[in-house]
């Protein structure tokens, strides 16, 4: 009987060491959990748990890096792309993870990011990136969208009201342009690229004519389509290519113009390319060349995030404010 009572003692202080041992895991697991906790993101690829703390931020496009920082979110790696000069300050710091399409994969993981941002167009390596760390991809029809997509990014990341105060500060600018203007729909605004082989028309509904049309300012009646429109005329949603036959469809009461490309051998031909059209006859016939209103500017005018949408504000200020 004595060995009876013995081993039920002894049964149950077993017994009861394994409850508090499974209590004490499932509390450190509770713990962790808690430190890891997720919330579900719906994107362009799907659904994703995020991280509701990350500090690891990774993006691999430029509208990404570009409306990260505007959050106030500096993110840890980023591609960097020729498109992407006007950015050297609030790249500083970052690590180079590749260029434009072309994202080293080996270099994000060796930064262990705890977050990653692209475009729905990098949706091939998205199996790839989302083993590295969880994935958002924001859907980018054409860059006129730029401003939908800085919204959806401030929800996804959980900086609504960020958001909305920098989208605050942008119409307030153009506001004051609009004021300082008096009546900026009077003005007829003509946007051009230059390519190494073609000179294209920017159209009403791309980045920067976005901004135009957001600051009141109007556009040629050869410019003035909308992407629907000009998807079905021209099979691109916002520019167009004209012949040298066709160059006084450029014109304006300004011109803004300029050339970019994402090799130095194409920004050399390209910039060839531009210096003989401001010396061609047809050009300087423009009313715009001869009132001496055309006005060279840089690629941020073919940007897609919030950092470039400002530079072009402040380009406006700085040629149609006298």
């Amino acid at each position: 009987m004595k060995s009876f009572t013995y081993w039920l003692q002894f049964g149950i202080v077993v017994f009861c060491s394994l409850l508090l041992t499974v209590a004490c895991y499932r509390n450190e697991s509770i713990r962790i959990n808690q430190n890891t906790s997720c919330r579900n993101v719906e994107h362009a690829a799907g659904v994703t748990c995020i991280p509701e703390k990350f500090t690891r931020l990774v993006t691999i496009d430029d509208a990404s890096f570009e409306n990260a920082t505007a959050l106030g979110i500096k993110p840890i790696g980023s591609i960097i792309s020729d498109f992407t000069s006007y950015l050297q300050e609030q790249f500083v710091g970052v690590k180079n993870i590749g260029k434009a399409g072309e994202p080293n994969l080996e270099s994000i993981v060796a930064i262990k990011p705890d977050l990653i941002l692209g475009g729905d167009y990098q949706q091939q390596i998205y199996s790839q990136t989302s083993k590295i760390a969880p994935t958002l991809l924001f859907e980018f029809e054409h860059s006129g969208n730029w401003r939908e997509v800085f919204e959806q990014m401030s929800v996804a990341l959980d900086k609504k009201d960020v958001g909305r105060q920098v989208m605050d500060k942008y119409y307030n600018r153009l506001n004051e342009l609009k004021q300082k203007m008096n009546n900026p729909s009077k003005l007829k605004v003509s946007v051009v690229r230059v390519y190494p082989d073609r000179i294209n028309l920017y159209l009403r509904d791309s980045f920067c004519g976005t901004i135009l049309q957001d600051a009141g300012l109007s556009r040629p009646k050869s410019q003035d389509f909308t992407a629907s429109e000009a998807e079905k005329l021209f099979n691109n949603s916002i520019q167009m290519s004209i012949s040298n036959e066709l160059i006084e469809q450029a014109d304006g009461d300004v011109i803004f113009i300029w050339t970019a490309e994402n090799t130095s051998q194409g920004n050399e031909i390209a910039h060839k390319k531009l210096k003989q059209l401001l010396t061609n006859p047809l050009w300087q016939n423009l009313k715009a060349v001869q009132q001496n209103k055309v006005y060279i500017v840089p690629d941020y005018w073919i940007g897609s995030g919030m950092l470039a949408a400002n530079a072009v504000i402040d380009d406006l200020f700085k040629y149609l404010i006298k």
